[in-house]
């Protein structure tokens, strides 16, 4: 299959894009840079030059595609309105060209858009209203082509992708520790985050690819839930630091952002086991704890 990959050079978008090509897939990737251009040249993709904003060369693609996988996300995050629009224009612009063709249609989400304080699944309705709503009209967009002759599918991923030079919320977490001396968690630490290795994450957009049936919502998840307090503690050890319990408004003030010491204190487990069955899909890469203290996370001298 020709597919038209956005965000190919982003952080999971190179290893998603190997998987395609040993999958036997062909790939053309869009490039708004010459740097990212040449990023997907050596992963053996195709480039097409343009950018989220550019509907036409959007269009263009995804003509000459036999599917598209969106997985490019940008603009201000202090412009959550301004980062819709641009989404659910690309996805709108992808679904009228496959329209009637029963072509895939992939889209990116994230688990953070379920409810908090209990495991959600596949089933469950996303919040419109939560830390990660913006997400959702994208969501939405998206599944309405399933009833217009596309094949329509929504990857939520976990919060934490982990693998090699994560710079994601995790490698986040451990420059607050090295900053300020402690590892931190917030009130007891049960609440519990979603995790996934990068390399399973490809391999689950893959297997979408190739078999999810239209209407399909997936969660890219290997561990349900990691409890906060193990991954503190996995830092301080890892960087010979004392672990340390805040409050609410201790963590607004310790983290980057007051956004950021609510999200580290949130309790969002989900569930893949739907995922799992429909496509057969199992996670094989090591665990998160396992990452952080064998991986490259904690590595001497590493800028996080």
């Amino acid at each position: 299959m020709h597919v038209f990959v956005t965000g190919g050079t982003g952080q999971t978008g190179p290893t998603v894009v190997t998987e395609l090509l040993v999958g036997g897939h062909t790939v053309t990737g869009l490039a708004r840079s010459d740097d990212s251009a040449a990023k997907l040249r050596t992963l053996g993709a195709t480039v097409h030059r343009g950018s989220l904003d550019d509907l036409d060369s959007l269009r263009r693609g995804a003509e000459a595609a036999d599917g598209v996988l969106h997985m490019g996300y940008g603009g201000d995050f202090a412009k959550p309105e301004e980062m819709m629009r641009r989404d659910t224009d690309a996805i709108g612009t992808f679904g009228r060209v496959l329209e009637g063709s029963g072509k895939p249609l992939i889209i990116t989400s994230g688990t953070l858009v379920m409810p908090p304080g209990r495991e959600s699944d596949e089933t469950d309705e996303p919040l419109a209203d939560g830390v990660a709503g913006f997400r959702v009209a994208g969501e939405r967009a998206c599944l309405a082509f399933a009833e217009r002759g596309v094949r329509a599918i929504v990857v939520r991923l976990a919060p934490t992708v982990h693998g090699p030079r994560d710079h994601g919320f995790i490698p986040m977490l451990i420059a607050t520790a090295r900053s300020t001396g402690k590892s931190a968690y917030v009130g007891d630490g049960a609440n519990r985050w979603p995790a996934v290795h990068r390399q399973d994450a490809a391999v689950l957009f893959r297997l979408a690819l190739e078999k999810a049936p239209a209407g399909s919502v997936l969660h890219g998840v290997a561990e349900s839930g990691v409890v906060f307090k193990d991954i503190a503690e996995t830092i301080g050890r890892g960087l010979r630091l004392p672990v340390v319990s805040l409050s609410k408004e201790q963590a607004a003030a310790h983290y980057v952002s007051p956004f950021m010491g609510m999200l580290y204190g949130i309790d969002v487990p989900v569930s893949s086991t739907r995922t799992q069955q429909l496509l057969s899909w199992t996670p094989s890469r090591e665990e998160l704890l396992h990452d952080l203290e064998h991986g490259d996370y904690l590595t001497a001298g590493k800028a996080q």
